[in-house]
C-alpha cells in the first residue's frame, strides 16, 4: 500500500488517461461523423436514372456546361419527367410535395470547393472530358459519394501533368485556381 501522495498521483494520473481518452474518442467519431455524405432531402438514386434510364450526367447537372458549378437539378427539372408518373416511392412522394408546393428541393451540395480555390466546370466539359473521369462511375451508387477530400490540388494537377508542356505551364500556375 503506497502512501496517502502515491495514491494521490495515482488517482491524478488515472483521471487525466481518461480525460485524453475520452477527448480522442470524441475527436475519433467526429472526425468519422464530418466524413459521411450528408443526408439529402429525397433519395436520389443515380443508378436508377444513369444505368437504368440512360440519363446523362448533363442532363441533371446542365450548368456543368455553362458555368462554374454543376448545379444540382431543380424540382421543375426532376419533375419534367417525373410529372407523367404516379409516385410509387417515398422519395417519388417527396419529390410531388416539393412540385405542388412551388418550394425548391433543398438538396445538400457534397463537393464544396474551399472559398480560396477557383474550379470551373465549363472548360473540362467543352474539352469533352468525360465527368467519370473526376466523379468516377456515380451511376453505378445509389447515393452519389462524396469525394471532395480525394480532390485536391494534388490530384488535380496529376491530371494536368500529361498535358502538352505549353497547357501545364498555364494550368499549373497558382493564379489560374486560386483568386
Amino acid at each position: 500500500m503506497g502512501t496517502p501522495r502515491s495514491q494521490w498521483k495515482k488517482a491524478v494520473l488515472t483521471v487525466v488517461a481518461l480525460v485524453v481518452l475520452g477527448g480522442l474518442v470524441l475527436g475519433a467519431t467526429w472526425l468519422y461523423a464530418s466524413q459521411q455524405v450528408p443526408p439529402q432531402p429525397l433519395e436520389f438514386n443515380h443508378q436508377v436514372h444513369v444505368q437504368q434510364l440512360g440519363l446523362s450526367c448533363l442532363f441533371c447537372h446542365s450548368n456543368a456546361a455553362r458555368g462554374k458549378s454543376a448545379g444540382l437539378p431543380t424540382t421543375n427539372r426532376c419533375m419534367g419527367c417525373h410529372v407523367q408518373l404516379e409516385p410509387k416511392t417515398e422519395a417519388e412522394k417527396i419529390l410531388r410535395e416539393y412540385f405542388e408546393k412551388e418550394e425548391p428541393i433543398p438538396w445538400v451540395p457534397v463537393a464544396i470547393q474551399p472559398d480560396f480555390v477557383y474550379f470551373s466546370h465549363q472548360p473540362h466539359v467543352s474539352k469533352g472530358i468525360a465527368c467519370e473521369t473526376c466523379h468516377g462511375e456515380v451511376g453505378q451508387y445509389t447515393i452519389a459519394p462524396d469525394l471532395s477530400k480525394k480532390q485536391n490540388m494534388g490530384w488535380c494537377l496529376s491530371c494536368h501533368k500529361n498535358l502538352a508542356p505549353e497547357h501545364f505551364t498555364r494550368l499549373s500556375s497558382c493564379e489560374t485556381c486560386h483568386k
